[in-house]
Parts: structure tokens; C-alpha cells; sequence
């Protein structure tokens, strides 16, 4: 396969709109994404609280609205997904997204209201390693999706169950509906089916990860922030991954929804095949471990053991309440409360990030009187 580009910069509160603004013309912006399409941003809210790390961040997503407006895309639509565990209302707004959406006149739509889209059944071209078996009724996907572009903004971090989660497992909360549990067991494999279904229905799919806090240890909620200062963006799904993955300090190739997709030719999973722009990460290697938790073991239990054979029996039964109202209390009445609120205060207070997450609290946006390009909302540029 040909080298694939992902563009990498280290990156200053100060100075990151315009930060992200480069990366994403050193990435290939203009190039992977029709500027007479609509542009889909899917954010990534993997807990409703702003715990660093584990969300897309408010300058993530202001720089990557303003980029696209500066480069001429005027039809720019946001997609929530919910999750069993998150809340898409809280999470846009204790995250700060909502005055972004305002201030730069970005419309709202929710992949759970019939009002904003259907999921209709899909038949994709490509072949699928599991998606085809776990949803033998039919594959079904948000009619809204088809022929827009598409922007994928995950940040820098461990995962429980894939090792590292990022560009490629963005799209499991916008393409699979509330029953995507289903797929756990399979999770790699899954991925690399939405990836396969992403190119086929898209007219364009690019990433812009944020590691300026990264996540280490057991995510995507629960976890060890740590200041790292970079940013990342590709047009290559597999590739930003993979890059990512290497500079945490794991080997992408021994990730299996990396190694699957690049043997499916999906994208380029081998850092000796990517090519690299922007700033030397050469030396970049943090160390990172996913370890374990109290509903990561539980999790391991009914999909990856042999208990696994009975996950019909505990996933496809009202029983399945059980295991959401366990993973809510654990996360949103013992772990928030009692430590991870204390851990973001903290980062708040401490560090320049934290800083300007507060800002962004206190002001809405960071644009300035006279730098949101006038364009048409909902009308395609010429």
C-alpha cells in the first residue's frame, strides 16, 4: 500500500486554534473532504462528565469548526449518539460544546430522534468479518450519513477493550444503534466492519485526535490523565491510530482492529509505511497500560470468558438493566463523587489545559470579534 499521512504538532492553549487550523492543512483537509458536501463532525463523548481525556475537548472542536469554515465548508452538521451509560445532553454541555454550536451557527442532530434521522438496513459491498452474523435481521445505519463527509474527533487514550480507542472506535457511537453492546465480544472485528461500511457510505472520512491531555489506564472513562501536548490528524483511520498507539508505547501492529484493517487494505497500520508531518515524535514512546477495573473485569467475564455462550441469555433479555444500572452507579454515584471529580478540579487548577477548559466555561468560545468567516448555514460552498 502507498504511505499514508498523518500530520502530528505539538500544540499551545495559547496559540491552538490556529494550531489545529495547520494540522488539519498539513493532513490533507481540502483534499480528503468535497467542500460542496455536508460535514458531519462526531464528536466523542465517552463520559457524560468532563473527566480529561476522555472527551473531545472544547478547542478540538471550536479549531476543527473554525478550519472547516476557514477552508470553505459552509454545510456543517453535529451527530450525538447515546450510549447505555452517557448522556448526550449532559455531555454536550458540562463538556462546553454548546456555545461553540452557537457561536459559529453549527446545527445539532441527535442519531436516537426519528425527527432528525432513520436507521435504515444497509447492505454493504465490502465483506464483513462479523457485523453480518451478529445483525443477521439486517445491518442498519443512519440514513443522514449517506454521501456526507465525515470528521471524527476522539482523543488520545487507552482502552479496556481494544488497548488503545480512537479514530476507528468513533464511529461505533454514530454507525451501530442502542443494541451496539451486541458486539462486544467481536469488538475488534466490528470496528474494522464500520470502517469497511464508513468508506462505502461517506464522501469523505478524516480525524483530528486530541492528546493534549492523554489517557492512561483503564479507559475510556477511568483513567490517569497525563499532559502530552500534541495533536494529531489523517485521512487515514488506521494510520492515525496506529500513530497514536505508538507514541502511548504500544506496538499498532499487536492491536487487532489496527493489524485487521490494514490486512483488509482499509488503511496503513505499519508506522514504517506512514509518513509522518509536522513535528519530530521520534523519541515519543509515554509507557502507557490499560490495567483493569471493577466493571472492566465484569465486562471480561460475560464477553470474553467462556460465559460468553450465555450473553443472549444476559444482553438480548430485559436483564440487560441489570448490567447498565451497575455500570451507571459505578461510574456516575461512586467513581465521580468520590475520586475522578477530585482528578479534574485538579487538572483545572494545575495545569494550562485544565486552565482553559475553565475558560471556556466561563466565556464560551475563544473566537474573537470579526474571526467566524461569514458563510451560509445548510447551503454547500462554490
Amino acid at each position: 500500500m502507498p504511505k499514508s499521512r498523518v500530520a502530528v504538532l505539538t500544540v499551545r492553549p495559547e496559540t491552538v486554534l490556529d494550531d489545529i487550523e495547520r494540522l488539519a492543512e498539513l493532513a490533507g483537509l481540502r483534499t480528503a473532504l468535497d467542500p460542496k458536501s455536508t460535514v458531519i463532525l462526531k464528536d466523542n463523548i465517552s463520559w457524560h462528565f468532563p473527566f480529561p481525556g476522555a472527551n473531545t475537548t472544547p478547542w478540538q472542536l471550536e479549531g476543527t469548526v473554525r478550519a472547516l469554515r476557514r477552508a470553505g465548508y459552509a454545510d456543517i452538521t453535529c451527530v450525538q449518539n447515546k450510549t447505555v451509560v452517557t448522556n448526550a445532553f449532559k455531555g454536550e454541555d458540562l463538556n462546553g460544546y454548546l456555545p461553540i454550536f452557537k457561536t459559529y451557527d453549527t446545527p445539532v442532530l441527535y442519531n436516537f430522534k426519528d425527527k432528525d434521522m432513520k436507521w435504515v438496513v444497509y447492505k454493504p459491498k465490502a465483506r464483513m468479518r462479523v457485523l453480518d452474523k451478529i445483525y443477521p435481521e439486517g445491518i442498519t445505519v443512519p440514513d443522514y450519513f449517506m454521501g456526507k463527509g465525515i470528521i471524527h474527533l476522539p482523543t488520545v487514550k487507552c482502552h479496556i477493550y481494544t488497548t488503545t480507542t480512537g479514530a476507528m472506535k468513533n464511529a461505533f457511537g454514530g454507525l451501530l444503534n442502542t443494541k451496539r453492546h451486541y458486539t462486544h465480544s467481536w469488538i475488534h472485528e466490528t470496528l474494522v466492519d464500520l470502517l469497511a461500511i464508513q468508506k462505502e457510505i461517506h464522501s469523505g472520512v478524516f480525524a483530528i485526535m486530541d492528546g493534549t491531555t492523554a489517557g492512561n489506564g483503564p479507559g475510556p472513562r477511568t483513567m490517569f490523565p497525563v499532559i502530552k501536548n500534541y495533536m494529531l490528524a489523517s485521512a487515514d483511520q488506521v494510520a492515525i491510530d496506529a500513530i497514536a498507539a505508538k507514541m502511548m508505547g504500544f506496538d499498532p501492529l499487536s492491536i487487532e482492529y489496527i493489524a485487521k484493517a490494514h490486512e483488509d487494505r482499509l488503511g496503513v497500520g505499519d508506522p514504517r509505511d506512514i509518513e509522518i508531518v509536522g513535528d519530530d515524535i521520534s523519541g515519543e514512546s509515554w509507557g502507557f497500560k490499560v490495567g483493569d477495573n471493577f466493571a472492566s473485569r465484569v465486562g471480561d467475564l460475560l464477553w470474553f470468558s467462556p460465559l460468553k455462550a450465555l450473553q443472549n441469555f444476559f444482553f438480548r433479555t430485559p436483564l440487560v438493566n441489570v448490567f447498565i444500572l451497575g455500570s451507571e452507579s459505578y461510574h456516575d454515584y461512586f467513581r465521580w463523587p468520590l475520586k475522578d471529580r477530585r482528578v479534574f478540579e485538579r487538572w483545572k487548577r494545575e495545569t494550562t489545559w485544565g486552565r482553559l477548559f475553565e475558560e471556556y466555561r466561563r466565556v464560551g468560545t475563544m473566537a474573537k470579534p470579526g474571526s467566524v468567516p461569514e458563510l451560509p448555514r445548510h447551503q454547500p460552498a462554490e
